[in-house]
């Protein structure tokens, strides 16, 4: 998803399996897993964001997700 980053590569990683850990010990199906992931991105945007940025920066998240998403049958 991220273009380019202040944050390495192994850092994103190593935060992104500690979320994934974090489901998958809790067995946590598909959806319940993107409800959660959705709230603390609304969370984190609604606390940490200036109201008048938060839209933008919302519209900005959405387009990036809808980027990475791809169309062939991986899974």
């Amino acid at each position: 998803m991220p273009q380019s980053s202040r944050y390495s590569d192994e850092r994103v990683e190593q935060l992104l399996a500690q979320l994934a850990q974090i489901l998958e010990k809790d067995k946590a199906p598909l959806d319940l897993s993107l409800m959660v992931l959705g709230n603390m991105v609304t969370n984190l945007i609604n606390t940490d964001i200036a109201p008048a940025q938060r839209r933008s920066l919302a519209r900005s998240f959405a387009e990036a997700l809808q980027s990475s998403v791809r169309d062939d049958n991986a899974h």
